[in-house]
């Protein structure tokens, strides 16, 4: 057996942002959660709840907040969601900077 087959690496899961569609590893992106307790940002990747991933670019923030992220995780965003998302949205950089 050759040393690459001994060493078998797992492949990490790939995720497809709901902002720009683009598919890349889920560890390269921010999970948002929707739980009982409403929609959260959920940086461990841990939570209980329906999860969708977003780049941590501001475009693609602005545009899951604006489009697919309701109806990525099932839910009307209401204004203490969008709150919540945009503030943390406010922290991101741009694309061209990230």
């Amino acid at each position: 057996m050759s040393a690459a087959r001994s060493h078998h690496q797992r492949r990490e899961p790939q995720r497809t942002c709901v902002g720009c569609r683009e598919v890349q590893g889920k560890r390269s992106m921010i999970r948002v959660v929707r739980s009982p307790d409403g929609v959260k940002i959920d940086l461990t990747g841990k939570l209980a709840g329906r999860g969708a991933y977003i780049h941590n670019r501001r475009t693609c923030w602005e545009e899951a907040i604006k489009a697919s992220l309701g109806r990525a995780l099932k839910v009307e965003l209401d204004e203490v969601a969008i709150a919540i998302l945009s503030e943390y949205m406010n922290t991101l950089p741009d694309e061209q900077n990230g």
